[in-house]
């Protein structure tokens, strides 16, 4: 029997949403269980807001920007110390919190707290200098010439459920100290880590600064386009990002998203076979393969002897991994997020199996014998993949590897570029020249050599392109230029 660490409470009831801060229970009749994916057992209600009270989330962070906005900077990045503090002293409740309402491995939930506050640490630094204007003298004679980065007003974060809290922090820590308000609508299907986080910061922050809000789809748009909001974070699927950057532009607003993946990894025939089959174990089976920089389709270069040394120590590897509850830390893979996500899950792998995949590994039909109802699926490995595949195409966003092969370099490259999701890619080699030729010539937003996982840190830009990356800017630090425009201010003194 698993030992599970405890997590806060078994039962939290009906959630309420945050408005000028205090939290309130909607007028909705709608709501929806939110589980413990580990147990597959309901522990809560979601509330799905009406119009009436987005409008009033809106309405309170626009009525809160009129004198947020004007606190000189300083006094701002005072409560991101504070923002910082609170959740140094919660890490690892938010962490179990996390992991209970997701499912994920309790060591990657901290990891998640980590980001989290790595974000707020770079809005800090982003105050005191990213976030200054130029000013140049005598741009003609007796005329000088100022740039003035203003915030704007009030924005949406609309975040997705596999990272609760690291995500929409992403936003929220840059968006308020560059002085806007926010809207942020959480996921439906793991709301309960960023309401007990800004439960958490309720009493730091000025009321309406940030407010918190569950929405369906229609709701969810009507928000994006409400004649408050000035812009949009999002990331989730590239067909709401598509759908939201279109309402968007019809409005006039600004729009930033980030979309799905279906990311590759190119294995040389130099490379460290151990150290490549771990760090591809957990670039695709960590976070139960729930993560847009996960790797999806793995391109073995080289003969048949060395494809079938990796083909075979990378099986070995994913049959020993032990599934289980997140909150036991002896698991090395929790469950999928939600019965619906599984069952997604499933479905794709069928559809690889009728394009004519082959399942060298299959975990479709796995239970965990002593949480029987949770929403568990086992590694799977496709093999006999190729990349006109909807299986290899199209964002699985699970356990799922696809095995391929390529005869040379080049030909490994042109499967990546050809994808029309240009999230990530990493390379595994000892030659530094297959390595530059890889990351010069890879068309996607974050490259990995000898990582699994090219995840930037919080001061860096979260890069994707094509459908990975919607608008002109990226989410953590190249928001900046997101959540404030330019002013620019002309002067001559007779």
């Amino acid at each position: 029997m698993c030992s599970l660490l405890q997590p806060p409470k078994s039962e939290y009831g009906k959630l309420k949403i945050l408005v000028h801060g205090k939290w309130i229970e909607p007028g909705t009749n709608t709501y929806l269980d939110f589980y413990d994916p580990g147990l597959g057992k309901a522990i809560g209600q979601v509330p799905l807001v009406n119009k009436e009270e987005v409008d009033e989330a809106v309405e309170s962070a626009f009525e809160a920007f009129k004198t947020w906005s004007t606190l000189p900077m300083p006094e701002r990045v005072q409560y991101l110390f504070k923002i910082k503090n609170v959740l140094e002293e919660n890490k690892e409740f938010l962490a179990r919190v996390n992991t209970q309402n997701h499912g994920k491995l309790l060591g990657e939930s901290r990891g998640d707290v980590k980001r989290a506050i790595e974000n707020v640490e770079a809005a800090i630094s982003v105050a005191y200098s990213l976030a200054k204007g130029e000013y140049q003298q005598e741009i003609a004679k007796g005329i000088d010439e100022t740039l003035i980065k203003e915030p704007l007003g009030v924005f949406a974060v609309i975040s997705p459920y596999n990272f609760p809290i690291m995500i929409p922090f992403w936003f929220i820590p840059y968006a308020i100290v560059l002085g806007n308000t926010l809207v942020v609508k959480a996921s439906s299907t793991t709301p309960l880590p960023i309401a007990l986080t800004l439960e958490l910061l309720t009493n730091v922050l000025p009321p309406g600064v940030v407010n918190l809000i569950y929405t369906d789809h229609r709701n969810g748009e009507y928000l994006v386009t409400h004649s408050l909001i000035e812009g949009t974070a999002f990331v989730g699927t590239s067909d709401a990002a598509l759908r939201l950057y279109e309402l968007s532009a019809k409005h006039g607003k600004r729009f930033l998203a980030g979309g799905g993946a279906s990311n590759y990894a190119v294995i040389m025939p130099d490379a460290d076979m151990d150290k490549t089959i771990n760090a591809l174990r957990d670039a695709k089976f960590g976070n139960t393969g729930q993560r847009c920089l996960g790797i999806q389709n793995i391109v073995v270069v080289g003969g048949s002897d060395f494809y079938e040394k990796f083909r075979n120590a990378f099986i070995d590897s994913a049959k020993k991994i032990r599934i289980g509850h997140g909150l036991d830390e002896e698991s090395e893979m929790g469950p999928m997020a939600s019965m619906k996500y599984r069952e997604n899950v499933i479905r794709m792998v069928e559809i690889g199996l009728e394009e004519g995949a082959k399942a060298v590994l299959d975990g479709r039909h796995y239970v965990n014998p002593e949480f029987p109802n949770g929403f568990y699926i086992g590694p799977t490995i496709l093999e006999d993949v190729n990349p006109s595949m909807k299986v290899a195409r199209e964002e699985i966003f699970g356990p799922v590897a696809n095995l391929m092969r390529a005869e040379t370099l080049e030909e490994a490259v042109e499967y990546v570029n050809k994808n029309k999701y240009h999230h990530t890619s990493v390379i595994f080699t000892r030659n530094g020249k297959w390595a530059r030729e890889f990351v010069h010539n890879v068309h996607v937003g974050n490259v990995g050599v000898n990582i699994g996982i090219a995840a930037p840190v919080g001061w860096f830009p979260f890069g994707g392109r094509r459908l990975a990356g919607l608008g002109s800017h990226h989410p953590q630090i190249d928001v900046v230029d997101f959540f404030t425009d330019r002013k620019i201010v002309v002067e001559r003194w007779w």
